[in-house]
């Protein structure tokens, strides 16, 4: 089965998945534009300790009717607004809460429900659409990026976000040689998969060079202590037991709801590769997670990945062959993959495993995302590599 256009599934070629307009120049009128500057605010309100009163004080009432008359840009932007204000009011001063107020809970849940997300912070909103580019002729790129809206707005926070942005936008001419390499497999052409793989190949070591660049400008305490606490979530995190209650969400019958926080995991990038490469994760509660996460990414890039997995008869292609050429190219692929897990690894051990602190909410044992992480970033990794080929 062919792949259809990377259009219609939220995907460009020169930004991967990264959202295709520019979110600077996004527009919220009225309600939506108090809202805005309220959240922008964050930075200079989080310090003071108070921003649970100023949220509650200041925030204008939005209601799902309003919300049901956005376009998708405007949506999405006010998605990354309210994200940010939704965790904020969460986490943000000593002791953690477990009520959202109504004026919060009410436009949060409508925001996910028109884009078919979940009801707080996600890598969508925290990387995918929160960028702007300083010269809008010039590429997605380190040197003409910014991050728009922020927690605590220190180098540290916004480089550890744009890096993550320009991995997105470099993984773009990756996704574009999808297609074209699961048709060639489908019609045995070894030469122009094996081309086409070995430019793949290429492109990979830009991401992880990109990737090697983190350290230059977030420092591990920095992020630990100034960054994480803001993005956990609600599931199995114990400062917030049974999770969150929305309050004026009916849908919810003011029950708490447990969801999964912000993580790099739920980028795209490496659930398609697996799929393109046919690399499988064995049946343990690591593979549940990942399968978990799916929800927590945009809808077309969750068809994006559904519909690989089900095209891609690359490693069969490869592993018929025999071909010592073309196998040395998918393993150059399933290599460059295993490296970028091995520097996550390597990142989540300096920036998280190694700080001590036990903060409430922050445990360096425990990912954002609610898992021992360390041992499923190890397992994660070993996986992957196991899955080259014999030459």
């Amino acid at each position: 089965m062919p792949l259809a256009d990377l259009a219609s599934y939220d995907i460009t070629p020169e930004r991967g998945f990264l959202c295709g307009y520019d979110a600077s120049t996004v527009t919220l009128d009225g309600a939506f534009a108090e809202a805005r500057a309220i959240a922008l605010r964050l930075p200079e309100i989080l310090p003071t300790g108070k921003v649970r009163e100023v949220l509650e004080g200041s925030l204008p009432a939005i209601t799902p009717a309003m919300i049901a008359a956005l376009d998708e840009p405007a949506a999405r932007m006010a998605m990354v607004h309210y994200s940010f204000l939704v965790q904020s009011y969460i986490w943000g001063a000593a002791e953690a809460v477990t009520t959202l107020p109504a004026i919060l809970a009410v436009p949060m849940a409508a925001l996910a429900g028109r884009l078919d997300q979940q009801p707080l912070l996600q890598y969508s909103g925290y990387v995918l659409d929160n960028w702007g580019l300083i010269d809008p002729a010039a590429p997605v790129h380190l040197d003409n990026i910014y991050m728009i809206q922020k927690f605590a707005a220190g180098t540290d926070e916004a480089w550890f976000v744009l890096i993550h942005v320009a991995i997105e936008a470099q993984a773009g001419s990756a996704l574009a040689l999808f297609a074209p390499i699961i048709a060639a497999a489908e019609a045995g052409d070894v030469e122009t998969a094996r081309n086409l793989l070995e430019r793949m190949v290429g492109i990979w070591a830009g991401i992880n060079a990109i990737f090697d660049r983190m350290p230059e400008q977030c420092d591990p305490y920095i992020y630990f202590r100034r960054v994480r606490p803001y993005i956990h979530g609600w599931k199995d995190n114990p400062a917030l037991g049974d999770g969150v209650v929305y309050e004026g969400v009916e849908r919810l019958g003011g029950h708490p709801q447990a969801y999964r926080g912000q993580t790099g995991s739920q980028s795209s990038i490496v659930p398609s590769m697996d799929a393109l490469l046919g690399v499988r994760h064995a049946a343990d509660p690591l593979k549940a997670y990942l399968d978990e996460l799916h929800i927590y990414r945009p809808t077309g890039h969750r068809r994006f990945i559904e519909d690989v997995r089900t095209a891609s008869i690359l490693r069969d292609f490869v592993s018929r062959t025999g071909h010592k050429g073309l196998t040395d190219a998918y393993n150059g692929a399933v290599k460059a993959v295993a490296d970028f897990r091995g520097r996550h690894l390597e990142y989540a051990a300096s920036y998280i495993n190694k700080q001590g602190s036990k903060a409430a909410g922050n445990n360096p044992d425990i990912g954002t995302g609610g898992t021992p992480f360390m041992k499923y970033l190890k397992k994660h990794r070993d996986e992957t590599a196991a899955m080259l080929l014999p030459a």
